[in-house]
């Protein structure tokens, strides 16, 4: 994170504000997006193919507000923990960052005319880098008023919780009555807790059989799992169910509506409102360009687009 100058100027100031943001960084969307799960999303791993910038063309009147400093570098760097799949994660060759939100970073970086650098960080590392390292961290950022506190946010995605079954549902699941049926979450997920243990003590106390919890650490074998049967039903992060329908081949559909939706975002440093602003421009001019929802409907997740970015949103 940068820091105002006149923290900057007190040491023990500067020490409490980056701690404190640290702590801010663990609460992601669910706690798979804190630990990272590497191909999260599919049963093969496979990644979609990355968006091409260069359909984007420079903006030169938003060229012309990116502050001196990037300007003069001529790079936008993004911190990103390359870890959470379709969002970002590590190609095929482990070292080269892609997803939507990397390639959303690049569709920026065109239409202001800037070369963009992507760098692979720690989740917790992140925000409080802004400024001295990262231009911009983008990496599944959910907006909520403690990090509206203590860095800028611009919204870009809506993510919630969302499910998946075999095509053509065959084990008859009913996210109205799920007692008695097999469920695969990943571990440490908000759907593990408090979603599905809450389902399952409503099961138990109406004397219905309960729920068979299967959690594993990795999103991937509960995918594999699914697809080979062995479950009757996942739950996860939207992104990730949104990128498995992709990636299986017409074998799993989508169950049900997304719920418990909440806005993520950009984060910029708090100090640098010209650098947000900007970014808020850059991306409405992609939205109407629709290089905004080409680039999420390539990895499988047009249903989390956005119709207005906004700086700043209030969120509960």
């Amino acid at each position: 994170m940068q820091i105002s100058r006149s923290l900057l100027s007190n040491p023990a100031l500067k020490a409490a504000t980056v701690l404190a943001v640290s702590a801010l960084a663990l609460t992601a969307c669910t706690n798979a997006s804190e630990t990272g799960t590497s191909g999260a999303a599919t049963a093969s791993g496979s990644a979609a193919a990355s968006f091409d910038p260069s359909t984007v063309k420079k903006d030169d009147a938003l060229a012309a507000m990116v502050p001196d400093a990037i300007k003069s570098k001529g790079t936008l760097t993004v911190g990103s923990d390359t870890s959470y799949a379709p969002a970002e994660f590590l190609g095929t060759d482990g070292q080269t960052p892609v997803g939507y939100d990397v390639d959303i970073a690049k569709a920026i970086g065109a239409a202001l005319g800037l070369k963009v650098q992507v760098q692979t960080s720690e989740f917790t590392g992140i925000l409080p880098a802004l400024g001295p390292k990262y231009d911009l961290g983008i990496s599944s950022f959910t907006i909520n008023p403690e990090r509206l506190a203590a860095v800028n946010m611009v919204s870009y995605f809506n993510a919630g919780t969302a499910w998946a079954v075999q095509k053509g549902n065959p084990k008859k699941v009913s996210l109205d009555d799920l007692c008695g049926k097999s469920i695969g979450v990943q571990t440490g997920t908000v759907q593990e807790d408090p979603d599905l243990s809450g389902r399952n003590k409503k099961c138990v106390d109406a004397g219905k059989q309960p729920i068979n919890i299967v959690t594993l650490k990795t999103q991937t074998d509960i995918t594999t799992r699914l697809v080979n049967g062995s479950i009757d039903a996942m739950a996860a992060d939207s992104p990730i169910i949104g990128y498995a329908l992709t990636q299986t081949n017409g074998q799993l559909e989508k169950l049900g509506d997304v719920y418990d939706s909440a806005p993520q975002g950009i984060a910029v440093a708090k100090s640098d409102t010209a650098l947000a602003d900007v970014v808020q421009k850059t991306l409405t001019k992609l939205m109407q360009d629709g290089s905004y929802k080409k680039i999420l409907e390539g990895w499988g997740n047009g249903d989390g687009a956005i119709t207005k970015s906004e700086v700043n949103p209030a969120v509960g």
